[in-house]
């Protein structure tokens, strides 16, 4: 009985090996190697951004006029450095309750409460189209309009009345005048990052039976902060600069506080680079921070989180490490095939 193991084909042993298929797109042995194109115009823009980076950079050093050692010896003086706390206690009070009072007229603005959008909309649009320097003098000249204040009941006795004088010092109408400016913005920022976030999350957490409230604080917000923190980012570091036009009310602030100095020294440019080497370095941490809380919000965005600069500096020593290490490895090669 003849078995399908005794039959053989009859070019099976003479049959020679079949190549392996070829990868497709690989070059094959006679096609030209492929070359990456040369981008000659972007390395000369490059070349020409670092030429001018350069003379910049380098009359910035050399000058004589801006007096470095000036600027070392009065960086950290007392007097500067308790400006700069008061500037950053300006700030953080503005922001917080900017946003505070801000999100309250978003809320506002997005209710079906015709009275309510209209006086959040009446508000924004007032303190939007103020420049701040007239609200702050309008605000330090309170007393003027309204010399006392009461409370009370309406169009009856008076139970408290304060003058106005000695309740509005220069400190807290920075802070009224700041705030009052910063809501209007924040009202918009906060009501621009929910009218991002898609309408079918809000009639899902409905379906679900959750109330208005919890849907806005557990659903709406979080998503929204995605929108929300750039612009408030941006918002921060224009406060932080902002703070600097208070010094027209003589509030002791980073700026006010170098102009006392110089006003002294009569070495104007040299005070003016303190204020703004230490405005530089504040607004780089603040950056810095922005960077890590939209990194912390775009974890429901996307599946991988951009990598950190820290991430991305380890990453490139890696390539180059291996590079080196690649060309080390092809060096050495011919110099081991000639030993043998």
């Amino acid at each position: 009985m003849v078995t399908p193991s005794d039959v053989t084909p009859p070019d099976a042993t003479s049959a020679p090996a079949t190549k392996p298929p070829e990868r497709a797109g690989a070059p094959g042995p006679d096609l030209p190697r492929i070359v990456p194109r040369r981008h000659i115009g972007r390395w000369a823009t490059a070349a020409a951004a670092l030429l001018v980076f350069a003379m910049v950079l380098n009359s910035v050093v050399r000058n004589n006029a801006f007096q470095w050692n000036v600027v070392g010896r009065y960086f950290t003086t007392a007097a500067v450095l308790d400006g700069l706390l008061l500037t950053l206690w300006l700030t953080g009070v503005v922001m917080a309750l900017g946003f505070l009072l801000g999100t309250v007229l978003a809320v506002m603005r997005l209710s079906a409460n015709p009275v309510l959008r209209t006086l959040s909309w009446g508000y924004v649009w007032i303190f939007r189209s103020t420049p701040l320097l007239v609200q702050l003098l309008f605000w330090f000249n309170i007393g003027a309009l309204y010399p006392t204040l009461g409370l009370g009941i309406p169009f009856g006795p008076q139970f408290v009345t304060v003058k106005t004088v000695n309740l509005l010092g220069p400190t807290l109408t920075a802070v009224i005048g700041l705030t009052l400016h910063e809501t209007a913005y924040a009202a918009e920022v906060v009501r621009g990052g929910i009218l991002s976030v898609d309408s079918g999350q809000t009639e899902a957490a409905q379906a679900l039976g959750l109330s208005r409230r919890r849907t806005l604080r557990r659903i709406v917000i979080p998503q929204a902060m995605r929108s929300i923190v750039p612009t408030a980012g941006n918002m921060l570091i224009g406060t932080l600069k902002g703070t600097s036009i208070v010094s027209v009310l003589a509030v002791h602030d980073l700026l006010y506080s170098v102009q006392l100095i110089y006003n002294q020294t009569y070495q104007v440019i040299p005070l003016l680079m303190v204020a703004t080497l230490w405005y530089i370095a504040v607004t780089s941490v603040l950056s810095a921070g922005q960077y890590y809380i939209e990194r912390y919000y775009a974890r429901g965005n996307s599946r991988a989180l951009p990598p950190t600069p820290l991430q991305r500096l380890r990453g490139r020593l890696g390539v180059l490490r291996t590079r080196l290490s690649a060309a080390t490895a092809a060096d050495a090669r011919p110099a081991i095939d000639c030993d043998r």
